[in-house]
């Protein structure tokens, strides 16, 4: 029916395998690697980059032709909804960074927000702070409430951590935790200058909302937590272990955070 020999079907099936389709399925197999080692969370761009690490010659369009035959994708993305408490009388900051999210060295430009994932409990209310140079998170908190106490928690573990010079640009959005008198006590006490969002305008925080929606889409989207402390536990391994450590930024060259803090420590 196909047109094809009895003698030439038999010598299809017993010829030996071409050196290019050997290559191709050598390649697939740590392309499968490197894909559920990035949990299942790396486009070709990343596997493309992360084979050239490794020392594999290879083009961005045979990685993203393989890893269509081998049905490897991403997980599609889903929506996150973003909420801020804007509407109070307190004081609000001018807007210093305009979506400039460039830093030239560590600490210089800090951004933070808050968001919130479904447990079987109710919702687990998180707050973080990312370093605009590396894209590190350098500070978070998880609890039950969203309140200044959240916020002011992830700027404690920030502090701690880095150790930061005076005159730090900490944006964030008009949120009452970042206005409260507690919270710009804190940034004044810790020699930090506040800057902040125009109301309603995710652009203006548009480095921490990427943070956001790779934790969503990367993490949460993909698991359903029963207790709060089941999540809490998880985006703690994905941001220490994963994010920070691990996962190659687009932004900064495909290393990860920690690496590019390292590889410029060792330049200055």
């Amino acid at each position: 029916m196909l047109g094809v020999s009895k003698a030439g079907y038999f010598g299809w099936r017993h010829r030996p395998e071409s050196h290019r389709s050997g290559e191709d399925r050598a390649l697939t197999t740590r392309i499968q690697v490197i894909h559920s080692e990035s949990r299942k969370t790396y486009g070709s761009p990343r596997v493309h980059r992360e084979l050239r690490c490794q020392g594999t010659s290879v083009s961005r369009k045979r990685v993203e032709r393989l890893m269509r035959e081998a049905g490897v994708r991403v997980k599609p993305q889903a929506r996150f909804v973003v909420t801020t408490d804007s509407d109070h009388d307190l004081p609000i900051a001018p807007n210093l960074l305009q979506q400039d999210f460039s830093a030239g060295a560590p600490d210089r430009r800090w951004v933070t927000d808050i968001t919130y994932v479904p447990t079987g409990e109710g919702w687990l209310y998180v707050a973080a702070i990312v370093d605009l140079f590396s894209r590190r998170v350098v500070g978070w908190a998880m609890q039950e409430r969203m309140d200044r106490s959240l916020v002011l928690a992830a700027l404690v573990m920030a502090v701690k951590l880095r150790q930061p010079d005076a005159g730090l640009i900490h944006h964030s959005d008009r949120g009452s935790q970042y206005a409260s008198d507690d919270y710009r006590t804190a940034l004044v006490d810790h020699g930090m200058i506040a800057s902040m969002s125009r109301r309603a305008c995710c652009y203006d925080n548009a480095a921490m909302e990427s943070f956001w929606h790779t934790l969503k889409v990367e993490l949460i989207h993909r698991h359903r937590f029963q207790t709060r402390a089941e999540a809490i536990q998880a985006i703690f391994e994905f941001i220490e272990v994963f994010y920070n450590r691990v996962r190659r930024h687009s932004s900064i060259g495909y290393v990860s955070p920690v690496e590019f803090e390292r590889q410029h420590s060792a330049v200055a």
